[in-house]
């Protein structure tokens, strides 16, 4: 018997109160099959809904040094990085890291979430006090960071630097420190950060720039190695992931060789995880290899997300301010995003609802993640669709 005030009875509560939101969530199982489609309960889907949006999670290159690195050094680690975690292998990789993406050095971490809600408490230890400036519209991870860290957010609003300005002015001035925390593409909404002008401010107000290019990792900047990369020595930490365009898993943070010397003495979440195992490191390494000779897969991701979101527009629904692999279809009410997504399934589209608290209340919505791997006719297809439920409803 669960007693009324047992924490088993709030859980109970809690599910009843998402149920009634058309918020309540949970796992169904589904399998990767290539070119673009992904099997679920037994039904083969188009995948608008994953994040692999270069089609690298089942190149062959991939899995072969995946399991080749596995075969020559072991399933596991074996420790964290400060004990004995650390190999040739992890050190090599890191390197080869920080080239791509431009940096005096970078670190391996676990995943975008683990980095994130880690490195930005570190960050904040080292300056009481600080003076911390978030767009709105940050990744989760990122919250959970201040939160740790025990400090206010001065929350700008999404990409206005005008905004962020007169913030920096108001209460970062007297401060010890500023931090501003952003993305490069934001993963809902799909649209980009002025990052020219965020680096203007940020050496304006003597601001240290942190940012996410978990999205734009792979798909934009040059060679594919994110928006920072056109920004030579402008941000001062960059965080990205090996799960999305990168196809494997696991996430870096690149910068200075003071930040991570930093960064290994003083984070939590690294100095106390066991670190990546060969397998994991071998599908990063293929994948830095292939990723930059992908500039036709680039641009046929541009020409498709465009393809969707003209077609959208002409239906009469908003796409945000996206103009990324990343192309949202705001539809505002939790149910309706819920009913569009099923009725997609049932037309043979997985396209993922969207719904608060991950978007904020009133914006609802499907979220589109292109990949290399659709063609037009795919996209094509799927605006036929959402056209007939249209129809259906009037």
């Amino acid at each position: 018997m669960i007693l009324k005030g047992s924490l088993e009875a709030r859980f109970d509560e809690a599910l009843a109160t998402a149920d009634e939101l058309g918020q309540r969530r949970k796992l169904d199982a589904v399998a990767l099959t290539g070119q673009g489609r992904i099997s679920r309960n037994g039904q083969q889907l188009v995948d608008f809904s994953s994040n692999d949006y270069l089609g690298l999670a089942l190149h062959p290159e991939l899995i072969d040094r995946s399991r080749e690195w596995t075969e020559r050094f072991g399933a596991g680690a074996g420790a964290s990085r400060l004990v004995t975690g650390t190999s040739e292998a992890h050190l090599a990789l890191e390197a080869k890291i920080a080239r791509f993406k431009g940096t005096r050095k970078a670190l391996l971490f676990a995943s975008g979430w683990q980095a994130n809600a880690a490195v930005i408490p570190a960050l904040l230890a080292a300056a009481p006090g600080a003076a911390v400036f978030t767009d709105r519209l940050i990744h989760a991870s990122m919250h959970t960071g201040c939160a740790a860290a025990g400090v206010r957010q001065h929350r700008f609003r999404h990409n206005d630097l005008t905004h962020l300005e007169q913030l920096l002015r108001d209460r970062g001035v007297n401060a010890p420190a500023r931090l501003i925390l952003t993305e490069s593409v934001f993963s809902m909404d799909g649209d980009v950060v002025d990052l020219e002008g965020l680096v203007t401010l940020a050496r304006a107000y003597d601001a240290f720039l942190y940012v996410d290019e978990a999205h734009a990792t792979g798909v934009l900047g040059p060679c594919g190695a994110g928006l920072s990369r056109t920004m030579p020595n402008g941000v001062d930490l960059v965080m990205g992931t090996f799960s999305k365009a990168m196809g494997s898993f696991g996430a870096y943070v690149a910068g200075s060789e003071r930040l991570c010397d930093y960064i290994i003495n003083a984070c939590g979440g690294f100095i106390f995880s066991t670190a990546p195992p060969p397998g994991v490191l071998g599908a990063i390494d293929a994948a830095i290899d292939i990723v930059p000779g992908m500039e036709r897969e680039r641009q046929k991701l541009r020409s498709l997300s465009d393809q969707l979101r003209q077609g959208l527009k002409t239906m009469g629904f908003s796409v945000g301010d996206s103009s990324t692999h990343i192309v949202p279809m705001i539809v505002g009410e939790a149910d309706k995003a819920m009913a569009l997504s099923r009725y997609l399934a049932t037309q043979g589209f997985l396209a993922t609802a969207i719904r608060p608290p991950t978007v904020p209340k009133g914006t609802s919505r499907l979220r589109f993640a292109l990949r290399a791997t659709h063609d037009a006719t795919d996209i094509d297809a799927l605006l036929a669709a959402i056209r007939d439920r249209g129809k259906q409803e009037t």
